[in-house]
């Protein structure tokens, strides 16, 4: 189980480093500022359940693969949407190529494929890279439109 798995992360409000665990309730909370922290994990075959189906708030999935040029180009921009709305989104990544069964059930043909999950259900789904203002904004009104 990954619930012993936990990342560091920089707090963007105060620059104090944060051990944030990969499957938690509710959303991570610097502990000095008490200020959201961003959530990006990666998860696999094995944990995926835990750390993406369970999760309190939407969870954007990025399937990717480490010799994708694409994937390269996105990841920077899928973190700082991650940032931009801490509290409110957890990015997990998963590679492809290391987990067959995820990229099966999901029917990954492309990489990037990106996804928007709400308690394990996909509310969106988008193929190849985008800048990060337009991946924001589908984000955005993917949770938007779940929760109207």
């Amino acid at each position: 189980m990954s619930t012993t798995q936990a990342t560091t992360v920089t707090c963007p409000h105060c620059g104090r480093t944060n051990r944030v665990p990969a499957a938690a309730e509710g959303s991570p909370r610097c502990g000095h500022c008490k200020q959201p922290l961003p959530w990006m994990v990666d998860a696999g075959d094995d944990d995926f359940t835990e750390v993406v189906e369970r999760a309190d708030i939407p969870v954007v999935v990025d399937l990717w693969a480490t010799w994708c040029g694409p994937c390269r180009m996105v990841s920077p921009a899928l973190e700082k949407v991650a940032t931009d709305l801490a509290g409110r989104i957890k990015l997990v990544k998963v590679d492809v190529d290391k987990n067959p069964r995820l990229s099966q059930r999901f029917e990954v043909q492309a990489v990037p494929t990106l996804l928007v999950l709400d308690r394990g259900e996909t509310v969106a789904r988008q193929a190849g890279a985008a800048p990060a203002p337009a991946l924001r904004r589908w984000v955005e009104e993917s949770i938007t439109a779940r929760e109207g």
